[in-house]
């Protein structure tokens, strides 16, 4: 991607991180098993299942949600946000911060 040209969605900024095997495969496989999670609320639903019952599978799913988001944040921080400091890019602490506060809301 030429540096002033704009990522293909808004919803990312273009950049890439490669991950070793391992742990792209623990992070798909967490999300494998929220996914999970959320179809069984679904079903939930379609089988009027008690809205108690549903509330605490959502908030299970909520929960997983944070631990994933703390393990790849984690990951982020002490990889691509060490490299970019030592390499002298300390915009990427701002960035960090604007993920933190969305993570936070």
């Amino acid at each position: 991607m030429e540096e002033n040209q704009k990522p293909s969605c808004s919803c990312c900024s273009g950049k890439k991180t490669l991950r070793e095997e391992e742990e792209k495969k623990k992070l798909l496989n967490r999300l494998k098993r929220i996914e999970g999670q959320i179809r069984g609320i679904q079903s939930m639903l379609e089988k009027d299942s008690y809205c108690n019952d549903i509330l605490t599978q959502s908030a299970a799913v909520s929960a997983a949600l944070n631990s994933f988001n703390k393990e790849l944040l984690s990951s982020h921080i002490h990889t691509c946000v060490a490299r970019d400091i030592r390499e002298g890019r300390d915009e990427v602490i701002d960035e960090l911060m604007v993920t933190i506060q969305k993570l936070m809301r």
